[in-house]
């Protein structure tokens, strides 16, 4: 089975990190109170902020996020045991699109922790879905609900994986939602493709 990995929200525990310093960012650097809407994935969506303010963010804290993020519990056992059983492990990724200098320290951290076990890397993707009909991708794991609404209407089965305060999708043929990578292998081990 090829398998569509994203890293952020998914392998990486980056998604809660930089809510954390958005929120500290917002209120103790910029002095404001700016939150429009929590549900949104990216913090950029989340506040009002100005393109200075968002660059500022950026410039401060994206390597320290990048860095100090955890890896989502039991990601390292899962992916390693689906590996194992011989599956395709594709990682498809937005990260690396604003800054190239994040690739680099990825694969770093990947090599070091002995997940550098993917069989192909996508970096700086936007446009998901387009990379998982080329790979003929059998199932896409995410954390955005606007790329799994977007890769399942292109008939590839998706796993919306959800951890955080977001909107909500009607599941469907293609598209599941699940919470934890242990929910993630007991729905790949129990599919039909």
């Amino acid at each position: 089975m090829k398998i569509g990995i994203d890293l952020d929200g998914v392998i990486f525990d980056s998604e809660k990190e930089f809510r954390v310093y958005s929120e500290l960012y917002d209120m103790v650097d910029l002095k404001q109170n700016s939150k429009t809407d929590n549900r949104n994935l990216k913090f950029q969506d989340r506040f009002n902020w100005t393109q200075e303010n968002i660059d500022g963010f950026l410039k401060k804290y994206h390597k320290q996020i990048i860095v100090e993020s955890n890896y989502m519990p039991g990601v390292k056992r899962i992916l390693k045991l689906l590996k194992e059983e011989g599956n395709s492990l594709i990682l498809i990724t937005a990260r690396g699109g604003l800054n190239k200098d994040m690739i680099k320290i990825t694969e770093e951290r990947l090599k070091q922790s002995e997940m550098d076990i993917f069989d192909k890397y996508y970096w700086g993707t936007e446009n998901k879905d387009e990379v998982c009909v080329k790979e003929n991708i059998d199932i896409m794991i995410d954390d955005s609900y606007e790329k799994c609404e977007k890769i399942s209407k292109k008939k590839v089965k998706t796993i919306y994986l959800k951890d955080a305060p977001s909107f909500d999708l009607q599941e469907n043929e293609y598209l599941k939602v699940l919470y934890n990578w242990g929910e993630i292998y007991r729905y790949i081990k129990e599919i039909d493709i």
